[in-house]
């Protein structure tokens, strides 16, 4: 038996910005999905983030200042419960998707740091795992694939439908369809034992790492720094 054909968890978050350090979480979703891709449960949050919402964000995800205001949950309360869950995810062994998991999973790290909660890592006592990234693993599979990689475009590659993009519990969804097919067409990815799986993804995502902080010192910026780590970005001091 293997990974694909059990259960997954899919995480997303919809922020304020792109900042892991500063900008914070609108709106969350946990979304659990059998192995036929059937939807089992979920839960979502919205959140006050305390701070006004910039337009450029509330484009994206559709959520404004005031209806965050008017309709969220304060912002440290709502960081718990989403903390709380995922660390139970998490602990109960089962996979959790996470595009682009260095960023989620970093913002609601400092979102705990922010609200003097405890941290994932803390509630578990070690690094978040097993964590799934469908961008880390497209990346390793397929590395000289031209085209983006955003969740749209892995959709699209990988035949799975996303309506309502930017919607935290729809982008989550695909998330997860999208690992289930990349595991079906590269076999030795489903195939994995599951700390296997998450070792992998760092390493691969270390290399991936260098080797755009290399492209970017090579053609636009020679002091580019570029986050190695995986799943989380560490703390700075």
């Amino acid at each position: 038996m293997t990974w694909i054909s059990g259960p997954l968890v899919a995480f997303d978050l919809e922020t304020t910005g792109t900042d892991v350090e500063n900008d914070r979480i609108v709106t969350a979703a946990l979304v659990r999905l059998e192995p036929d891709g059937a939807v089992s449960a979920e839960r979502t949050w919205l959140l006050d983030p305390g701070v006004a919402i910039p337009e450029q964000a509330s484009a994206i995800h559709g959520i404004s200042t005031g209806h965050a205001r008017e309709h969220g949950i304060p912002a440290p309360s709502g960081v718990e419960e989403i903390a709380r869950d995922v660390a139970e995810v998490l602990r109960s062994g089962t996979p959790l998707v996470v595009m682009n998991a260095r960023y989620d999973l970093s913002l609601l790290d400092r979102e705990c740091r922010r609200y003097g909660l405890e941290s994932i890592g803390e509630r578990l006592g070690g690094e978040p795992s097993p964590v799934i990234d469908p961008l880390v693993i497209d990346k390793h599979v397929d590395r000289y694939r031209k085209g983006k990689r955003a969740l749209h475009a892995l959709c699209a590659h990988y035949g799975v439908s996303l309506d309502d993009a930017h919607d935290a519990r729809a982008d989550a969804v695909a998330a997860a369809r999208v690992v289930r097919r990349m595991a079906e067409r590269h076999r030795p990815v489903g195939a994995m034992a599951l700390t296997d799986l998450h070792d992998l993804q760092v390493r691969a995502a270390a290399a991936q790492s260098a080797s755009l902080q290399a492209y970017l010192r090579r053609t636009t910026d020679p002091a580019a720094v570029v986050e190695p780590s995986w799943p989380l970005i560490p703390r700075s001091r």
